[in-house]
């Protein structure tokens, strides 16, 4: 993409004064691409979620959702976590809460409890473990139980039940953005382009995966695209993939059958120069919540592994 000079000025500001702070700057996939230009990482939840625990700057500026900013924050108490756009949520996190998340496991006693990082910091709080796209199938096969509770992502744990032998009882949550893409487009998608590898993120309903190639996180499929080149590939994810892969892959060229998250895009250039200009917004979380929370994602880091 072809910057203008209004945000070539805010990324020289914003790296000057990142340095000044001794702050570091995540950045989600989904993001517009011009954040890209800031960011001293760029990743999916898990790489993200790595990325948080190991680092030794004072401050860390998330553009990304609230969950994500939290994730950061359970991870480094002592650290400043700084979410740009205060407004950033997810409707998927929302779906459930730490109430109704008590009440399912009292009507499915004796089975573990499996959290998508997308939830917010209080369902963290009552999982065994967390698990992100990238790595679910392995956490889940990693537990001793053979019932698992899953939440929030009815697609997810619909994915991942054709992945293991244990009975996966789902919460009935999903992603707006992956819903809405449609068996339909994914049959039409490959039959214009039969040369094609379609890509889906297991978000998507399982209609959809039935037409997939591949169904692979959003770290994976930039592996996938680093390691071939001269492909053409359908991504089956947020439309904003495509930047992140157009920009650090060009051999390949790519289509998209997505839609956009209108959260995601609520982070601006002007946003993360405000938020280091004048600390805002700072995520806190209970400390109660918090230290309840990072055993579940301390849980899902030491299992390792990336969800081969």
């Amino acid at each position: 993409m072809e910057l203008t000079s209004e945000q070539k000025l805010l990324i020289k500001k914003i790296k000057g004064l990142k340095e000044k702070r001794n702050a570091v700057i995540l950045v989600h996939n989904y993001q517009r691409p011009e954040i890209y230009e800031v960011a001293d990482f760029i990743g999916d939840s898990l790489e993200l979620s790595r990325k948080a625990a190991e680092t030794d700057k004072d401050i860390i500026v998330f553009c990304g959702v609230k969950f994500m900013a939290e994730t950061a924050k359970i991870l480094n108490p002592k650290k400043t976590v700084l979410l740009p756009a205060e407004d950033a949520g997810c409707p998927m996190a929302d779906t459930i809460t730490a109430e109704q998340l008590r009440e399912f496991k009292k009507k499915h006693k004796g089975a573990a409890v499996v959290c998508y990082v997308n939830t917010n910091a209080e369902t963290k709080a009552e999982c065994d473990i967390c698990c992100t796209s990238a790595n679910v199938v392995e956490v889940v096969n990693s537990l001793k139980k053979n019932e698992v509770i899953m939440a929030p992502d009815k697609n997810l744990a619909a994915y991942v039940q054709t992945k293991t032998k244990k009975k996966i009882i789902p919460w009935q949550g999903y992603c707006y953005v992956h819903q809405k893409i449609t068996e339909q487009e994914a049959k039409l998608a490959k039959e214009q382009n039969p040369d094609s590898v379609l890509i889906c993120h297991p978000e998507c309903p399982q209609e959809v995966l039935q037409q997939a190639d591949l169904v692979f996180s959003t770290g994976k499929m930039v592996k996938y695209a680093q390691e071939n080149n001269n492909k053409k590939i359908i991504l089956g994810t947020e439309i904003n993939m495509i930047n992140r892969l157009e920009r650090e892959n060009p051999n390949n060229k790519y289509f998209t059958i997505g839609r956009a998250c209108f959260n995601m895009k609520k982070t601006t250039l002007q946003k993360v120069l405000e938020a280091l200009e004048k600390n805002q917004y700072q995520i806190e979380i209970p400390e109660k919540i918090r230290v309840e929370a990072e055993k579940s994602l301390r849980k899902m880091i030491k299992l390792g592994g990336n969800g081969k």
